[in-house]
């Protein structure tokens, strides 16, 4: 363990000069090409094998010396279209973009972690895949990276995510549910055109998409399990062309999130019923589309205890701390609906509590101490993995 200790001692350096690199040129989703070739360049420095995958994605290949399991380390690499605020000597220097939600650091601290694995290769008992993801701001990359293979012969896989609202040496890992589906609701209120001096001549839509928006929080409190957290928010109305003019059409949309399969399907159920009542009741009707998004992020229960033993090996028992699961999405959860898994939350936040900010603020940052922890996690995980899977 001592050697180990010194093999990652030797990448804090390497991996906070990458995390400032990327920081300072942040791509968007599925427009990640410096970051690939920049990932590409280094697994070659390594002497590590890779294949491109998803346009921009990459997944590299570390051959263990002896027969074993194969264990996956995932980092998505993509940034936010926000223009950052901070004043920091490594600012994004792309205009109106900027690493909001710290995949920066995701993809510098796996990078630090393959170096330190490919020093010890031949002493691991099975194998490594390093997936760098794209896309992941869209919910996007992880699906696409799933449908073109990159998960073939992988029999476990983890995943981190800096995590603000943590201190800076925490670790959080728990199993079961730790983040949320995320499907979009789109419904369509179709009512009759007219005069607005004279709306009994006409079926008002915009009435009838506002009595659903009052109705439809019984959905959540009536016809849910109060124990089982569900959100249901409507962001966006879009209805009519002039102040006296009855539309045609009133139209909504939103985001239903959900911790259980059974749950999702039960709350999209009772949206359509409740929007097709209501509808009716005012003699109009209702389209509903509700389009499947992320699923949610559920931890394998023995991948869990893994990735807790991992964690002991780089902070303190006390550190490893407990965390309500979040009705965020990741898709990671696409992974771990293929193979046994976890998602670990690092803690990346400051001591001083006015340096912090949330996620997808233009003033968000992480605390670089975070980085040896979490690229300590990854290394650590994979010798747990390949040792007790």
């Amino acid at each position: 363990m001592v050697k180990y200790k010194e093999i990652l001692e030797k990448q804090e350096d390497y991996v906070l000069n990458l995390r400032r690199e990327f920081h300072m040129y942040p791509e968007k989703s599925w427009e990640e090409e410096k970051t690939s070739r920049r990932i590409k360049e280094e697994l070659e420095k390594m002497g590590i094998e890779y294949e491109e995958y998803a346009e921009t994605g990459v997944a590299a290949f570390i051959a263990g010396g002896k027969s074993g399991k194969t264990v996956a380390l995932r980092a998505d690499m993509d940034a936010l279209e926000i223009k950052e605020e901070n004043d920091v000597e490594y600012k994004s220097k792309n205009e109106g973009i900027m690493h909001a939600c710290g995949h920066d650091g995701h993809t510098a601290m796996l990078l630090g972690a393959a170096r330190a694995l490919s020093e010890i290769k031949e002493e691991l008992t099975g194998n490594v895949k390093l997936i760098f993801q794209p896309a992941e701001e869209m919910v996007q990359g992880a699906a696409k990276m799933v449908e073109e293979g990159v998960l073939k012969d992988v029999d476990g896989i983890m995943g981190i995510h800096l995590w603000a609202n943590l201190p800076t040496g925490t670790i959080n890992i728990q199993a079961g549910p730790r983040m949320a589906s995320g499907d979009y609701v789109y419904i369509d209120f179709i009512g009759k055109g007219g005069h607005g001096s004279m709306p009994h001549q006409g079926i008002d839509p915009i009435v009838i998409a506002s009595s659903f928006i009052l109705d439809s929080q019984a959905i959540l409190s009536r016809e849910i399990n109060p124990l089982d957290p569900v959100v249901f928010t409507l962001g966006k109305m879009k209805s009519g062309s002039r102040f006296n003019v009855i539309p045609e059409k009133a139209s909504v949309e939103g985001t239903l999130r959900c911790f259980r399969e059974e749950t999702r399907k039960q709350a999209g159920e009772a949206i359509r019923r409740y929007a097709e009542k209501t509808a009716r009741s005012y003699r109009g009707q209702a389209d509903v589309n509700i389009e499947k998004g992320t699923p949610p992020t559920i931890n394998d229960r023995k991948c869990t205890e893994i990735g807790r033993s991992a964690a002991k090996k780089v902070v303190s028992e006390a550190e490893l701390v407990d965390m309500d699961k979040t009705t965020g999405s990741e898709d990671m959860a696409y992974y771990l609906r293929e193979v046994p898994g976890v998602i670990a939350f690092v803690g990346a936040g400051f001591e001083d509590e006015e340096k912090n900010y949330p996620h997808h603020n233009a003033r968000f940052n992480i605390n670089e101490e975070s980085l040896k922890i979490g690229t300590g996690l990854y290394f650590n995980f994979v010798l747990e993995f390949l040792e007790k899977y």
